[in-house]
């Protein structure tokens, strides 16, 4: 059996942590940069990058700076509660100097033209909202951004915000005025408005309940975490045909797309594991997937032409990917 390894999606290069500086009570913003300053690749708003910090401990963090500056990627991280790793080893031991090796950018949250859009954001959920802020301003699109967070001062960027755009920009810190009115918000359609949202798990689920009478394709969401599914249970064995590898794996209920074909000999590339990320993302040649990602609209899932290897499964006897 022959070992092929696929080319990466996105480019994976070590960069140099130039600043780490704090933003907000528990938010610090990292400043990457080539070590021989050389440009960096190119982004759109509402990309991310995967930034590997330790063997196994690869994290996702939006870019929140200007996708025309290709000297530096900006990421800023939130101190996780509940840490696994990630935002502990970055606020307690990442220092300026180091070296960090990042992959992408990747970009699952793309700003789509519209003459106007509604931006709400909860906590670090307004990284991404940020250079798509700017990008709607260039545009001379009409735009409004609602961001909450627990109190003031754990909201990073609040400051600057409110200076630069004082009639467009509502800040809700909880602890004044409590949870965001998603009611007046939402309670109905707005035509030619397109609604995008990041942030904690409670506000996306949220947010999608007060938009579910809108116009299909308004709503846009990223999330951190994986979207709750009651029916994740492992289906039967199927089987994965991998057109370009000329090899054929049999995916018993136990284990995972990702993990059978990697067994098989095919690398591909991954970091989440748990459909947010996007890495490990494949076309579909044939077959009817089941999706159990947390990217994918209902309609891009209808179209069966890409898959998720670390959480999607079969719906059918064989599948077959462009691998």
């Amino acid at each position: 059996m022959t070992t092929t390894s696929l080319p990466r999606p996105g480019a994976e290069l070590d960069l140099t942590l130039v600043r780490k500086e704090p933003l907000a009570e528990g938010v610090v913003r990292l400043s990457l940069a080539h070590p021989s300053g050389e440009r960096l690749p190119t982004w759109s708003p509402g990309a991310h990058i995967d930034l590997m910090l330790g063997p196994d401990l690869a994290r996702q963090y939006s870019l929140c700076g200007d996708p025309g500056d290709t000297s530096l990627f900006h990421v800023a991280v939130l101190r996780e509660p509940e840490s696994r790793g990630g935002s502990r080893y970055v606020h307690d031991t990442l220092a300026e100097g180091d070296t960090v090796r990042v992959s992408g950018p990747r970009n699952h949250f793309p700003l789509a033209d519209s003459p106007r859009y509604l931006f709400i954001a909860g906590g670090i959920g307004i990284t991404p909202v940020l250079p798509m802020i700017a990008a709607a301003d260039r545009r001379g699109a009409d735009w409004r951004l609602v961001y909450g967070g627990r109190n003031r001062a754990t909201m990073a960027f609040a400051r600057q915000l409110t200076k630069d755009h004082p009639h467009r920009v509502e800040l809700c810190p909880q602890d004044e005025s409590g949870l965001l009115d998603l009611d007046g918000l939402l309670d109905s359609p707005v035509a030619g408005t397109l609604v995008y949202c990041c942030g904690p798990e409670p506000l996306l689920n949220a947010v999608e309940r007060r938009c579910a009478s809108w116009p299909e394709g308004t709503l846009h969401v990223e999330r951190f975490t994986p979207k709750a599914r009651v029916d994740d249970a492992p289906s039967a064995s199927f089987e994965v045909e991998l057109s370009r590898s000329g090899i054929t794996v049999t995916v018993p209920p136990d284990k995972t797309v990702l993990q059978s074909v990697e067994e098989a000999g095919v690398q591909v590339l991954s970091s989440c594991e748990e459909g947010t990320c996007g890495t490990c993302e494949t076309p579909v040649l044939d077959g009817v997937v089941d999706h159990r990602d947390s990217l994918l609209t209902p309609a891009e899932q209808a179209c069966n032409d890409t898959m998720f290897l670390c959480v999607s499964r079969a719906a059918c006897p064989l599948l077959v990917l462009d691998l």
